[in-house]
């Protein structure tokens, strides 16, 4: 250890101060994202959904704030990340090269998450749910429920692509050892399967098995990793 307070208290202190000015920026994105959210969401409407609709008086301007601020999020997610490891690494004396490494590959993996959620995952899923539609059950979707549905998915499968990064995190700090994750590949599969079954938009097979599979692709890549940087 570097220092002898406790971890938490590194952690906390490394966090303080950049909060505030992480703060003001996604406060300030989300104003400027907010007069781009009316091309934004037709975009996204026209990729996932058919019309949408609104049931009370602040339903779109909601639904629109709501979007902006994702879009802020998803800006600022390399800063946000840096933030965050170099307080959580400051602790267990990570050098600012292996900052620099976990989070470039840490957005890396959350932007390529969030693509394929977004144009393999969703569609299936929406598709899949709007089947049982029919001539005299029409789907009427509405604009809040739709951003909401949508962005939570998106970040959602954003962060768990962040799999290979805490494996090696952990093994790097001495939680778990690479054989570890080896001999219980089999506990991986299940517990993927089962948040692949939380997580994926419809019950179905083919979308349990578009997050599930690349999930434990990444587990394996994960192994693969600490092997190459040597690490037991």
């Amino acid at each position: 250890m570097i220092e002898s307070r406790p971890g938490l208290v590194v952690f906390l202190n490394e966090m303080r101060r950049s909060i505030r000015a992480l703060f003001i920026a996604i406060i300030a994105v989300t104003a400027v994202v907010f007069f781009l959210t009316p091309k934004i969401l037709e975009l996204v409407q026209s990729h996932l959904a058919e019309k949408l609709y609104f049931f009370s008086v602040a339903g779109p301007f909601l639904a629109h704030v709501k979007l902006a601020l994702f879009g802020a999020l998803y800006a600022l997610m390399p800063w946000m990340v840096t933030v965050v490891l170099r307080a959580i690494g400051k602790p267990f004396q990570v050098t600012r090269m292996q900052l620099l490494l976990f989070s470039f590959f840490t957005c890396l993996l959350f932007y390529f998450g969030t693509i394929f959620c977004y144009f393999v995952t969703l569609p299936f899923g929406i598709n899949f749910l709007l089947g049982f539609g029919s001539e005299e059950l029409k789907p009427v979707i509405s604009v809040g429920r739709f951003v909401n549905f949508v962005t939570v998915f998106i970040l959602a499968f954003g962060v768990i692509f962040q799999l290979p990064i805490l494996m090696v995190f952990a093994a790097k700090i001495g939680v778990v050892t690479r054989s570890f994750f080896s001999r219980h590949r089999k506990y991986a599969m299940l517990l993927i399967a089962i948040v692949a079954a939380l997580l994926t938009p419809t019950p179905d097979i083919v979308n349990m098995l578009l997050m599930g599979g690349p999930l434990y692709v990444l587990y394996e890549a994960g192994i693969v990793i600490l092997l190459i940087m040597r690490i037991p």
